[in-house]
């Protein structure tokens, strides 16, 4: 049976929306695993994210405070369902960013990160996905504000979709 993911990032809570869009908290009731790839800006939406989600990885970005970085590592690693995934914020510029991510990441199937706003879906020179979903709270200079969901199963990341959101 696969396992549903609900990947996310830079939700900037209370400083770009009061809350997360309602589609957002319906997708994370979903899935078996929430993924944050940080910027979360306040410990209040991990607390509440830990109690209404089944499991949650997370990472702290750069515009969390010492609170989060307290609970939350930099880079997080699990594997689901035979995918070895890692987590981080940030990955620098666009340019060459694959070949960076292989020689960091060496050992991951599934890069997810955030930092940019800007969603990116990219397979590097070694195979590995490199996944951003944008933020769900802030488009800065994109169409729409998106989240990913995707499902592991059997060792194969599949179903990967991004989702655009309606900010209330």
């Amino acid at each position: 049976m696969p396992t549903r993911l609900l990947i996310i990032a830079d939700t900037h809570l209370p400083r770009r929306a009061r809350r997360l869009p309602p589609a957002v908290w319906e997708a994370a009731e979903a899935a078996d695993i929430v993924i944050h790839a940080g910027d979360w800006v306040t410990v209040e939406l991990l607390d509440e994210l830990e109690r209404r989600t089944q499991r949650l990885i997370g990472v702290y970005g750069n515009n969390d405070g010492p609170d989060l970085r307290e609970r939350l590592p930099e880079t997080a690693r699990a594997e689901i369902d035979g995918v070895r995934f890692a987590v981080i914020h940030e990955t620098g510029a666009a340019a060459g960013r694959e070949k960076r991510m292989d020689a960091a990441f060496d050992d991951a199937d599934v890069l997810v990160f955030g930092h940019s706003h800007i969603p990116w879906d990219t397979t590097t020179p070694a195979g590995m996905r490199l996944l951003n979903p944008g933020s769900p709270t802030d488009r800065r200079r994109q169409p729409a504000c998106t989240y990913l969901t995707a499902e592991t199963d059997d060792g194969a990341l599949t179903a990967v979709r991004l989702h655009e959101v309606t900010v209330r």
